[in-house]
């Protein structure tokens, strides 16, 4: 961004960026020194580097290669060696960690990085436990921003329903960098993403008797105003006067009934690329009842996808990309009362398809079936690509190290294996068929289920893009990390908005 650059060189190569958390953050100052009287301080070597620092004593170069010789140090990527009270050191603790050879260590290994060295960082936010990080052996202005992206990202916490949360502390990280404009302008734009992966996270790890339909869009309606993005909030009389009758039935059975969400970040000219993703605020199955308390009392992360495609949008439009980008976010809650779907009920969508509910549990392809003709009929998007967590025969399929893609067009495949591989939210293909009769109904127009499962749901979903180029993916299990793991706290992870974020903009560049 031009505007860090000016100030870069405004304020003596010193830049200062907060990633704003929920609640923590750490503040990033990228300058060309280090700090010396740091609590914490860290050198990043590579592979066939020597750990050394200009000004360092021969006593300090010297017991520091003796505590890397003791521990095997290579400089692989990850391998951390921390030295307690060094000698002529005024910090605490010397941490001296390897990033390994040029050609391997990519974003996603630097992501990791930081998200380990996170675990490092002082808790307390004093200026005078300033962590001090030395990156000048790295030669990358991407990478060295990556890393940083990698401590924000595990830095997430939420904790608004505890009694008494930790204090929120705005805690400080000084770079010293080869370049520091160039560092800073690849930093903003990833503090532009974990912003996107907070939101997300914000969503998914709400309770399902808070995070109903109208909390949601209220709080993303006010969330993505000062962004630039234009927001369209469709209340359940205006769902149920569009004859969105499938997104509307999901709800039938609760006090919280269907909304519909449209955000768009208009930073070009050209047709938009929409995406849709599933926003049911909770899952009991319906009246075909999810009978493991264990399965239904994660259902709050129903809504992941819904979050995946906000929290892309919102990155979208904080890197100001160049991009016409749409999301659509059908938003429900599966609940059981009287007045609630059955079995075997017919609902109109929004395109004059009449859907057997043949199982109130398959309640995500009917609310996307909605979002997605949403998207074709108001948008006229160029492609298509909607995200769910969907069904049980993905995670069955292709467990949790991958999502499920579904797609006629390579293009648009290789596009988001691209972007997969880039931010290590993978993605494989299965197939959309043919499987000749798979959603037939003999009551209806298509039945809301079939054999093979994920299929039945993609081919499903399909039918509501028509000749609009399309893209499923399923993302069944990838939501929530039972445990912290790399750039993953516990929790709503944020999956899917940066590969989405990704992809966006390597479509766009493709499609041109």
């Amino acid at each position: 961004m031009k505007w860090l650059k000016s100030l870069a060189l405004m304020s003596a190569m010193v830049i200062s960026v907060v990633a704003q958390a929920s609640p923590a953050a750490i503040k990033h100052q990228f300058t060309e020194q280090t700090k010396a009287d740091a609590k914490v301080s860290v050198l990043l070597v590579g592979a066939n580097q020597t750990a050394q620092v200009t000004g360092w004593s021969a006593d300090t170069q010297a017991m520091v290669s003796a505590a890397l010789a003791a521990k095997d140090f290579t400089g692989a990527p990850q391998q951390i060696v921390e030295i307690l009270a060094p000698v002529g050191l005024a910090s605490e603790r010397l941490l001296v960690a390897g990033v390994g050879d040029s050609e391997s260590f990519n974003r996603v290994a630097a992501e990791k990085l930081g998200a380990a060295l996170w675990s490092y960082l002082p808790e307390t936010a004093d200026a005078k436990h300033t962590v001090s990080v030395d990156a000048r052996l790295l030669n990358n202005a991407n990478l060295v921003a990556a890393i940083a992206h990698g401590m924000d990202l595990r830095d997430y916490r939420f904790d608004r329903y505890k009694s008494n949360p930790a204090k929120t502390e705005v805690r400080h990280v000084q770079w010293a960098v080869n370049q520091a404009p160039s560092v800073a302008d690849h930093y903003a734009d990833y503090a532009a993403i974990a912003g996107g992966v907070f939101m997300a996270r914000d969503i998914i790890n709400l309770p399902g008797g808070d995070g109903y339909p109208q909390a949601i869009a209220e709080m993303v309606e006010k969330a993505v105003k000062p962004l630039g993005i234009k927001v369209t909030v469709l209340n359940p009389r205006q769902v149920e006067r569009a004859g969105m009758g499938a997104l509307y039935g999901v709800s039938k059975g609760s006090e919280h009934k269907a909304y519909l969400l449209a955000l768009q970040w208009q930073g070009s000219k050209d047709a938009p690329i929409a995406l849709v993703g599933k926003g049911n605020t909770f899952d009991t199955g319906g009246y075909n009842l999810k009978t493991s308390s264990a399965s239904i009392l994660r259902m709050q992360t129903d809504k992941a996808g819904g979050g995946a495609v906000i929290g892309a949008v919102m990155a979208l439009a904080g890197q100001k990309a160049p991009v016409n980008v749409v999301a659509v976010v059908p938003l429900s809650h599966n609940l059981i009362s009287g007045s609630a779907l059955l079995p075997g009920d017919v609902v109109t969508a929004g395109d004059g398809t009449r859907i057997e509910v043949a199982n109130t549990d398959a309640e995500g392809r009917l609310i996307l079936a909605d979002g997605i003709w949403y998207a074709r009929d108001k948008f006229k998007p160029r492609v298509i690509a909607d995200i769910a967590t969907l069904t049980g025969s993905k995670v069955g399929a292709l467990g949790t190290a991958y999502s499920a893609v579904f797609t006629e067009q390579d293009d648009v495949l290789r596009s988001m294996q691209q972007a997969g591989e880039a931010t290590a939210e993978l993605v494989w293909q299965l197939p959309l068929g043919p499987y000749p009769g798979i959603i037939k109904s003999n009551l209806a127009d298509i039945a809301n289920v079939g054999s093979p499962g994920a299929q039945a749901g993609a081919v499903f979903l399909q039918h509501f893009a028509k000749d609009t180029p399309f893209i499923h993916i399923d993302m069944a299990g990838n939501a929530y990390s039972t445990s912290a793991n790399g750039i993953h706290p516990a929790g709503g992870n944020g999956y899917g908005v940066r590969l989405l974020t990704e992809w966006v903009k390597i479509y766009a560049d493709i499609a041109e």
